[in-house]
């Protein structure tokens, strides 16, 4: 898919939920971003990218451990949402994009993949693991959760995603948990 197309598919899927996986209210969603804020292994970062950001409840769950946070959705509904859920934390930046294009510059601490990884076309995940190898400081973080299920709209698994991701080079798997619906990594910059 183009990225125009990739934006089209997204803002169908908000068009009429701002919430439309339901990261807010579902327990499935709660627990699976605790466990994932849990395996981070510092209490507070400094720069944090986090593309595909969706209707924003990673993204606030995590500023409070960040000094700057960009947040970057490719749907602008899910733009809207996370800029009205996180309206009160300065230390947060919501803006419209997609991955590998509109990539960040400069060093990062933290990068989270939560649930966009797998979207991407193989080439583009490898890209991104490329950017991100390239981006983190010395012992900064990648943060990965993908769902273990399958639908129409994936161009990887889970594991897929995890494995193109890993195969960058220059990161050590820190901590990695196989749930029944879902796969956690983190992975540290040597």
């Amino acid at each position: 898919m183009t990225p125009t197309d990739v934006a089209a598919h997204f803002d169908r899927r908000y068009a009429d939920d701002s919430d439309p996986w339901g990261a807010s209210t579902r327990w499935y969603e709660r627990r699976k971003r605790d466990l994932a804020l849990a395996a981070l292994g510092r209490e507070h970062y400094g720069r944090v990218f986090e593309p595909g950001c969706g209707s924003g409840a990673m993204t606030a769950a995590l500023a409070p451990r960040c000094d700057h946070l960009l947040a970057l959705d490719v749907a602008a509904r899910a733009v809207e949402a996370t800029r009205a859920r996180t309206a009160s934390l300065p230390q947060v930046r919501v803006c419209r994009g997609t991955i590998p294009a509109d990539w960040p510059t400069g060093s990062l601490d933290l990068v989270v993949l939560s649930e966009v990884a797998y979207y991407l076309e193989p080439e583009a995940v490898r890209r991104v693991a490329g950017l991100i190898t390239a981006a983190l400081a010395p012992g900064g973080e990648l943060l990965a959760v993908h769902w273990r299920g399958r639908a129409d709209d994936l161009r990887l698994s889970a594991a897929a995603a995890h494995e193109a991701l890993a195969s960058a080079g220059g990161l050590d798997l820190q901590v990695a948990l196989v749930d029944p619906r879902f796969l956690l990594a983190t992975w540290r910059r040597r």
